[in-house]
């Protein structure tokens, strides 16, 4: 309970950030860096395999850039929810995105209209990149570790063991 004359900002402690600021960022990183990998790949895969570069590589984007992003929206949706509610969206979708990505890999499989190698390595850039692109997000973020105490709560100087 505060005091009638104690402010609600405290003149001491600088403004805290958002708890989910990490991932705000991470997920404003990943879609940068996605939307980067997917026009690079897109230009490559079109001057080494014509037109079926540029769909291999926009397809392999889609796959695994969506892969990643979508656990980091998943973590930004559920950062609210008690932990065990948070852990079983989060597993359920994990699962949900693996069975979709086999999906597409067993459909595109048999088709011709991609470059299978512009395909793969795409998927393998983009996991990488947006992992990447998310992480950096992530640690370039102030984040706290612990509660800080107003300098009201240092009435006596003592440390307080609890």
């Amino acid at each position: 309970m505060s005091s009638p004359d104690q402010h609600d900002s405290d003149p001491i402690l600088p403004a805290l950030p958002d708890s989910s600021a990490p991932m705000r960022a991470a997920v404003r990183y990943g879609v940068l860096g996605l939307l980067a990998l997917t026009v690079i790949a897109a230009v490559i895969g079109y001057l080494v395999a014509g037109l079926p570069g540029v769909w291999g590589a926009l397809i392999g984007a889609a796959v695994g850039g969506g892969f990643i992003l979508f656990t980091a929206l998943g973590v930004l949706l559920t950062a609210k929810l008690p932990a065990i509610t948070a852990g079983a969206v989060l597993l359920g979708t994990w699962l949900l995105k693996l069975i979709l990505a086999i999906v597409v890999m067993v459909l595109l499989k048999p088709l011709d209209f991609y470059s299978k190698g512009a395909l793969v390595l795409t998927i393998i850039f983009a996991l990488i990149i947006v992992l990447g692109a998310e992480t950096y997000g992530v640690l370039s973020q102030r984040a706290l570790y612990v509660e800080p105490r107003s300098s009201s709560d240092d009435g006596n100087g003592e440390n307080d063991t609890q």
